[in-house]
């Protein structure tokens, strides 16, 4: 067998054991972020641009599923779809009508829907070369992503965020997933889109407490990476709460950037480690979402997860005193309440329920614990403890803040 080896295949023993080759090969990932508005007017060439960039001359076929949320919200939304296909006749082919499917977070909780629309996938007669087109949150776009993903091992999944938590976190993401067995996005994979368009006008859809949401992530990400955002962000905080829209487009664009950079450069875009600084403040945040039956939503919960490990920081000496103060007031400027009545929810033993998400985060991970804290606005700093009692006297500290704080004017 020696003799059948060239040199670069003897490179490949792993000693002088010739029965171990080493196969290592890396697979380069390439797609489109693309900000726009009016996706689907048949003067916006973004869409088209994007289905047809990799082969010109060919005729697309596509498959439009559309959060049922806002499909209600923009009546018109389908019938636009198909006369944008119309209007591209030689180049796009869309087979057929798009489908309305219930949006939030109960849809990852429904094998059976995944299940219904793998088979759609087949019936439809989509192929590796076919395009999965999904246009909702983010709860949606990671349900269809994973029916793209898991169907002939990956169909080209085109994503169309419609809320500032999807435009400039989830959505610009690698991540796809599902609920299972009492564990959020259990199953999933790590699938990168063929492309992310990202149209402004959806926005117009949300209600007041949906759109603030979403900035919750903005200000994790300054936290971590950039402190000349979070500076932005405080200096146009009044402008962000009243929805001021070229204020919320930038703080959508420089979120998505400082994501993608994350994703790109961060070592570590399929999460192999046990490190996951994107998820800062988060480890609270997914357990108080599940405490609450998601009647807290995720933007909501991660600023109050900021908010703890923030000051959580300060106490442990990482972070210098009254930054935690500073990264609160901006929460509240923007309309959060950095306190929920379940942080206090206890279990049989009487400890926090909240402080089972630390076990859980980890579970989620694999190996050991890692929290990302802070060492300065806009430096993280990874942790592999973190003290239960410390803990407990931030949630305190939380809760008395609550209590003397004005109520931010939240609408539903």
């Amino acid at each position: 067998m020696a003799d059948l080896l060239g040199a670069g295949d003897m490179d490949m023993r792993v000693g002088e054991d010739t029965n171990v080759h080493i196969q290592e090969f890396s697979v380069p990932f390439r797609y489109h972020v693309c900000f726009t508005d009016g996706v689907f007017r048949p003067d916006n060439c973004t869409f088209m641009r994007e289905l047809t960039r990799l082969e010109p001359s060919k005729r697309h076929r596509h498959a439009v599923f559309i959060d049922e949320g806002v499909a209600s919200a923009m009546p018109g939304l389908c019938q636009q779809i198909a006369d944008y296909a119309d209007a591209y006749p030689t180049v796009l082919q869309l087979v057929a009508a798009p489908e309305i499917i219930a949006g939030g977070e109960d849809i990852k909780n429904d094998p059976a829907l995944v299940e219904r629309l793998q088979r759609r996938m087949v019936d439809l007669g989509m192929d590796r070369h076919s395009y999965v087109v999904g246009i909702g949150g983010g709860a949606f776009l990671d349900m269809i992503g994973y029916v793209a993903a898991t169907t002939h091992r990956g169909l080209r999944l085109v994503r169309i965020p419609t809320t500032v938590l999807a435009q400039n976190d989830s959505g610009v993401g690698v991540k796809t997933g599902v609920n299972a067995h009492g564990s959020k996005n259990l199953l999933g994979v790590f699938a990168p889109p063929f492309s992310v368009i990202n149209d402004s006008d959806f926005l117009e859809t949300l209600n007041e407490r949906d759109r603030r949401a979403g900035m919750a992530e903005a200000v994790k990400v300054a936290l971590i990476r950039d402190g000349s955002f979070f500076a932005a962000l405080e200096a146009n905080a009044d402008q962000l709460a009243a929805f001021e829209r070229g204020a919320v487009a930038h703080l959508i664009r420089r979120c998505a950037e400082l994501h993608m950079r994350q994703i790109a450069f961060g070592g570590d875009p399929f999460e192999m480690g046990s490190a996951r600084p994107l998820d800062f403040g988060h480890w609270s945040a997914h357990k108080l979402e599940s405490l609450t039956s998601h009647e807290v939503r995720h933007g909501e919960a991660v600023a109050i997860g900021i908010a703890l490990d923030t000051r959580y920081s300060v106490r442990k000496g990482l972070l210098a005193e009254g930054n935690d103060e500073r990264v609160c007031r901006l929460l509240e400027r923007l309309g959060f309440r950095l306190w929920h009545p379940a942080l206090d929810d206890r279990i049989a033993d009487g400890r926090r329920a909240v402080l089972a998400g630390l076990e859980e985060f980890r579970e989620h991970l694999g190996g050991q614990l890692t929290i990302t804290l802070l060492t300065g606005i806009g430096t993280g700093h990874e942790v592999n403890e973190m003290d239960t009692g410390l803990i407990e006297e931030c949630l305190g500290w939380l809760k008395e803040r609550e209590a003397v704080s004005p109520e931010p004017a939240l609408a539903s």
